[in-house]
């Protein structure tokens, strides 16, 4: 299982909680909860995973440490 950084935030805009993955480009998710945009952060990440694999792309390694802090 892959343990990726995800930084969630509120967003004024669209009224939904942001899941952002880092260190994973373009993986994004959302929910209109912290506990639904964390859920749909993980489908997002495995999705990305397996769509870098099936087109032979790396899949970074975790870095295993905070990258910013929010």
């Amino acid at each position: 299982m892959y343990k990726y950084e995800i930084i969630i935030y509120w967003d004024n805009q669209d009224h939904v909680y942001i899941a952002e993955v880092p260190e994973l480009p373009g993986c994004f998710a959302h929910g209109s909860s912290y506990d639904e945009a964390l859920y749909n952060a993980k489908e997002a990440i495995q999705l990305w995973i397996d769509t870098a694999k099936e087109f032979g792309d790396a899949v970074p390694e975790p870095k295993g440490q905070r990258l910013m802090y929010a």
